[in-house]
């Protein structure tokens, strides 16, 4: 079967490095399914779940926004954030979900409240993915 060359990256340095035989993904846009040979395309990713498929298998990277630049044979994703699903400390996600929680309750103003409601999306991403909920 074809497969692509996968590289997820973040500032502090490469998450996820493989061939496989499709990925799918949230875009800014909507969801994306991507395989081998797919035109060329970039574009913006919301905070979600990259479903690596390899081997029969699906593996998870919880990414927090960023770019995707796909290429017929690689698909290359920019993320502000990402971690494998293997990788995520769910007691941490955990507790900065119910942070949160808190300020988004305490609803000083408009800034605070994005804020606190994409921390609290970032933080059930996390969960989301090592509970492999999707």
């Amino acid at each position: 079967m074809k497969t692509l060359k996968v590289n997820i990256v973040t500032p502090d340095g490469p998450v996820y490095d493989s061939e496989v035989e499709m990925v799918s993904t949230k875009a800014q846009s909507g969801e994306l399914g991507i395989l081998p040979g797919h035109i060329p395309m970039v574009a913006p990713l919301q905070i979600g779940a990259v479903r690596l498929k390899k081997g029969g298998n699906t593996e998870l990277v919880a990414v927090s926004g960023g770019f995707l630049e796909v290429r017929p044979e690689q698909v290359t994703i920019l993320a502000q954030s990402a971690e494998t699903a293997e990788a995520i400390d769910v007691q941490r996600a955990k507790e900065a979900k119910g942070r949160a929680e808190n300020r988004m309750q305490a609803q000083k103003d408009d800034v605070d409240f994005r804020r606190a409601e994409l921390a609290l999306k970032r933080a059930m991403n996390r969960i989301n993915v090592s509970e492999r909920n999707f």
